[in-house]
């Protein structure tokens, strides 16, 4: 068993409130479970209102596979999202 671990720096620049940003982060988690079959979480920068971090995790038999599942899901967010992907970082296990 391979767990792959990704964490996503995301800036969100529209956003003036902890809670619209609580919107856009819960939407994106929302999406990224239902379109990829990842655990994902916001896992630092809770409390502030334009930058967020979201840790996400993917549970495979090869590692390349869970690689490729979580470069998809860097290159979605990056695509679909009106965030700004700042950095991102994935690790094997």
């Amino acid at each position: 068993m391979v767990v792959g671990v990704c964490t996503v720096e995301l800036l969100i620049p529209s956003m003036g409130s902890l809670k619209g940003k609580r919107q856009v982060v819960k939407s994106l988690i929302s999406r990224l479970q239902n379109k990829f079959k990842v655990s994902v979480a916001e896992v630092d920068e809770n409390d502030k209102w334009q930058k967020a971090i979201i840790g996400i995790a993917a549970v495979s038999n090869e590692a390349n596979h869970a690689t490729r599942v979580l470069q998809s899901v860097v290159n979605y967010i990056d695509r679909e999202t009106a965030s700004q992907l700042l950095d991102y970082s994935i690790e094997i296990l």
